[in-house]
């Protein structure tokens, strides 16, 4: 299937210049080109349009969860009928396993997977192993290891009406799946059997599928929506394979069992020999502990084929040598350029300037914890490899490279300048005809009261405001003051502190007019499309650093135009020579834009763009009242329901840790009824 653009929008300004000069470039076999594009300017739509005329997969990479929702929503509207994914960590809260030395103190792995993030996860490599036309929305988490593509794509189980199989033969099927069976509650990656009937939650789909047997077939295959189990009415086709019902493994970790009783006699045998180096050593503790925590691992690893820390073992089961780069998501665009016979796949580096040192710097950290693991037998010498890509492995791994910012730095424009025909396209126009914000400067003194009347102008007008600090206690003493202190105004925070799938239905909230201000640090920064926003004021201004550099100034900056009364307020007690290197940039591309308005005729024009369908449809209604979802993987359904007794000390402390987050979120909500029943949990749970 062929990626097929659909936009009301039609190329404008300095769109179809860089259309051109980039698909010229990757059907040329440029590996590096880049776009220079201002805040506005249809970077994204650019990038869509060259999709369509390559005609590549195409893996888009986001420095931030955030970004990365925004991306894969534009590109899912634009491309409605092709493969389009989001891949992202899965975790709402992640402890590496570490050890401290210095004051004998091991960190055990601890970490709460969303099962939502999870699903689309397991959905986008589906479609990369089965569908031609995959665009693949990501974050940096694509350079970890997620285990072999063709080891994953030999575990598809196919199912379809009237074949002939015992249903005992599926349900072992799934168990291979990593599926597990449950006798209650059916949750993501479950099944159940019910008389002749299995009902199964796909891990990449958010359906259930309710297979019923007959003596030695199967009957009939229905899909049921997961929270009501009524019947989904299964679209009308001629095209056979679409009857064809394919499930696909409940988890990325799958191995031949051939290749596991190989493994296990080989991470046998590295137990042996790192264990007569402790001892020939004199490090006794040493060996003790790592003979403890390997045979552990490896009995539950024979016993369910599973255990918390198995990708610590993953260089054996996906028959790497030591030192061998993991399997990646890259891989699965690989695999999937190759089994569709295209000449390979499109890697876009969103925001370049951010995404490509956080790709660099990913390894030494991961690298230098494991280290001590090892050192201290923790571990084995393999968790080493075990880690992500580091970025000359990257660079290897993606053959075709578009690297997209408004601050592009050096090595993407001198990776770009050094390719046989130069391509770096630049887009400073807006289709829009909008302008660079003016900026202004202004003391610190009085710089809350300023910037009160400031917000409150924009209010009165429909307009939002952000405002950045330098720090998330900043942001969150600021958010309480103003609550406090401006009667009428609603504001709200946003940092990393608050969880994934939150973060764009609060920049959605803010885009409603749910509230008029929202406060933050560094997440307002690239590429957050907010066309309501006219003031964004930046406090702090003149304290250089990260976050007060000449592009994290520009790229904040940029946030307010989108707006045709877009201003910028710097507050600060001095011109900083970042603020000056920002503020003539800013000053440069405003000129630029003002004189191909006036030759052309062009009078500026606010953005009007729909709110984007959610990410996730989550489900929030709470049976009369007291349901409390994060209760109900446990099996309980209500706080009354609750028996801490049937908990182990770890999901005890995680339970406690999750209820204290939803207390405190409430309480900022004024949903002092749901703080209060969280609390009372919290005191039943302690």
């Amino acid at each position: 299937m062929d990626f097929k653009l659909k936009s009301d929008y039609r190329p404008t300004g300095d769109q179809p210049k860089a259309i051109d000069l980039l698909t010229r470039s990757i059907e040329a076999g440029n590996k590096h080109q880049t776009l220079v594009g201002v805040t506005g300017s249809g970077k994204t739509f650019t990038i869509a349009n060259v999709i369509k005329n390559t005609q590549l997969p195409t893996l888009v990479v986001s420095h931030n969860k955030t970004l990365a929702a925004q991306l894969y929503q534009e590109l899912r509207d634009f491309f409605p009928d092709n493969a389009v994914s989001y891949f992202v960590s899965y975790y709402d809260y992640y402890q590496p396993e570490a050890y401290i030395p210095q004051t004998d103190t091991y960190i055990e792995k601890e970490a709460d997977i969303n099962a939502e993030i999870d699903r689309l996860r397991l959905s986008a490599t589906a479609n990369l192993v089965s569908r031609p036309d995959c665009i693949v929305v990501a974050s940096v988490s694509c350079i970890y290891n997620i285990g072999n593509p063709a080891e994953y794509e030999k575990y598809f189980l196919e199912l379809v009406e009237g074949q002939i199989i015992d249903r005992a033969d599926v349900a072992h099927r799934l168990l291979d799946l990593q599926y597990q069976r449950t006798t209650t509650e059916l949750t993501r990656g479950n099944f159940r059997l019910i008389g002749n009937t299995l009902q199964l939650h796909p891990g990449n789909e958010g359906v259930v599928l309710s297979i019923t047997f007959g003596e030695k077939t199967i009957e009939s295959i229905k899909r049921l929506d997961p929270i009501n189990f009524s019947e989904l009415k299964r679209k009308d086709s001629a095209n056979p394979y679409d009857y064809i019902t394919t499930i696909y493994p409940a988890k990325h970790y799958i191995t031949d069992p051939v290749n596991q009783k190989a493994a296990m006699g080989q991470i046998r045998d590295d137990l042996a020999g790192q264990i007569k180096k402790f001892k020939k050593e004199s490090r006794i503790l040493e060996a003790h502990r790592l003979e403890q925590k390997v045979n552990y691992d490896l009995a539950q690893i024979e016993e369910f084929g599973f255990v918390n820390g198995i990708e610590n073992y993953s260089r054996y089961f996906d028959s790497r040598s030591p030192g061998d780069p993991p399997f990646t998501l890259l891989d699965y665009m690989n695999y999937n350029a190759k089994k569709f016979g295209k000449k390979n796949f499109l890697t876009i580096v969103d925001e370049s300037h951010i995404s490509l040192p956080q790709i660099k710097g990913m390894y030494r950290g991961d690298r230098s914890r494991k280290e001590t693991l090892i050192d201290y037998g923790f571990r084995l010498p393999a968790a080493l490899d075990n880690r992500p890509l580091n970025f000359i492995e990257f660079q290897a791994r993606t053959p075709q490279t578009l690297y997209s910012s408004a601050t592009p730095q050096e090595l993407e424009l001198n990776l770009s300048q050094a390719e046989a025909v130069p391509a770096i396209a630049e887009q400073l126009i807006r289709p829009t005809g909008l302008l660079d914000p003016e900026v202004k400067v202004f003391g610190s003194a009085n710089q809350i009261a300023h910037l009160v009347s400031e917000v409150m102008i924009r209010k009165a007008r429909g307009e939002r405001t952000l405002i950045l600090t330098i720090t998330k206690r900043m942001a969150e003493d600021l958010t309480e003051y103003l609550k406090d202190h401006v009667p009428g105004l609603k504001v709200q925070y946003l940092h990393s502190g608050v969880l994934t799938l939150d973060r764009s239905d609060i920049l959605d909230d803010l885009r409603k007019g749910n509230f008029d201000c929202l406060v933050g640090i560094n997440l307002l920064r690239e590429g957050i499309d907010l066309p309501e926003v006219s003031l964004v004021a930046i406090l702090d201004a003149d304290k250089e650093g990260f976050l007060r550099n000449p592009t994290s100034l520009i790229q904040t900056m940029g946030r307010a135009a989108r707006h045709v009364n877009g201003m910028v307020y710097l507050y600060a007690d001095r011109v900083s020579d970042s603020m000056k290197q920002a503020m003539d940039v800013t000053g440069r591309r405003r000129q630029v834009q003002i004189e191909h308005n006036e030759s052309h005729g062009i009078t500026p024009v606010g953005i009007v763009k729909p709110i984007k369908e959610k990410l996730l449809q989550r489900e929030e209604k709470r049976e009369n009242g007291t349901r409390i979802k994060e209760l109900e993987e446990f099996g309980w359904k209500k706080p009354e329901d609750v028996n801490p007794e049937a908990l182990t000390l770890g999901d005890k402390k995680k339970l406690i840790r999750k209820m204290k987050a939803l207390m405190t979120a409430a309480a900022k909500n004024w949903d002092f009824e749901m703080a209060a029943k969280y609390r009372d949990l919290i005191a039943k749970l302690s």
